[in-house]
């Protein structure tokens, strides 16, 4: 899924203003017509922009709507598709026709530039879009997709968890990753306790269900410092985290880079059609780029 804001801010951040525990309210976003779907954004947040590598987290549904994202471009980050209930299908410029549904991940690495569609019938809808940004030295990699339609599962007293990016408790996905993080949905099922990195800061969103420690819609931001989460209820939890993220980055519309004018260009590009290949078997025009701001895109780091 793409940020299909007409008018997409710029992501700022400054330095790492560190406290605890933190709340992270999202904002409904539109994504289309009058039977698209509204998403939930909380990350980028106004305050803090990242978890570890995590830069963009859209939570929709469940909710019957239609999902129709025309093809569009993406450049230095992964794109995580993770479906709680219905089924998305993915096409790519690299030719790639893939359905993505429950307990299933879609993996899109953009690297130095591809684009995409997804769309769905109206039908129930239910998941999660993450994006995860991609270091210097991995940004410019050749664009890559890969679909895992099972993937490890780390069980314990009060718990199950799908491990759908990086390692958690001695498991690792067979996902590629480029920093170190996780990304994992938990079933919760009375009292648990989950091993976590201490390197790592994590966050938290409720999926469904009802689960103490995590309130129905913001996302729950963890500092590093804890190797164990304690958690009860029952429900479905999305847990992501990561190494605080060191580079400065400029995320704009479905682009993140390191500079305005990488930016500028990459929207040239897209517009012109050069750089981004082509979707085959869309039935539409690809989804034009929003006008850039009056102001100068300028490279942020991860908080405000």
């Amino acid at each position: 899924m793409s940020n299909l804001e007409r008018d997409p801010r710029e992501i700022r951040c400054g330095a790492d203003a560190g406290g605890g525990r933190e709340v992270l309210v999202g904002r409904e976003v539109p994504l289309g017509g009058p039977r698209a779907m509204t998403v939930s954004r909380t990350l980028p947040g106004r305050d803090r922009r990242m978890i570890g590598a995590w830069c963009f987290v859209d939570a929709y549904g469940p909710q019957r709507a239609v999902m129709r994202v025309p093809p569009h471009p993406h450049t230095g980050l992964q794109t995580v598709s993770w479906l709680v209930t219905g089924e998305v299908l993915h096409r790519d410029s690299l030719g790639t026709l893939q359905r993505v549904r429950p307990g299933q991940l879609n993996l899109m690495t953009a690297g130095r530039g591809i684009s995409h569609s997804e769309e769905s019938p109206e039908t129930v809808l239910h998941g999660v879009q993450l994006w995860v940004a991609l270091p210097a030295e991995q940004r410019h990699t050749a664009p890559a997709f890969e679909h895992h339609p099972s993937l490890p599962v780390l069980s314990g007293p009060g718990f199950e968890a799908s491990v759908v990016m990086g390692s958690l408790g001695g498991l690792t996905s067979p996902a590629t990753t480029h920093t170190p993080l996780v990304g994992a949905e938990v079933m919760v099922d009375g009292t648990c306790e989950l091993p976590l990195n201490p390197a790592f800061e994590h966050g938290l969103l409720l999926l469904e269900g009802a689960v103490a420690e995590v309130e129905a819609g913001p996302l729950v931001y963890l500092p590093p410092g804890s190797g164990r989460l304690r958690l009860s209820g029952r429900g479905r939890v999305l847990l992501i985290g990561g190494e605080p993220f060191g580079e400065e980055i400029v995320m704009w519309w479905n682009f993140v880079g390191r500079s305005h004018e990488e930016i500028a260009a990459y929207r040239k590009d897209w517009m012109e059609g050069e750089g981004f290949g082509a979707v085959e078997g869309f039935d539409g025009a690809p989804l034009p780029a929003p006008v850039l701001p009056g102001t100068r895109l300028k490279p942020r780091g991860r908080v405000r």
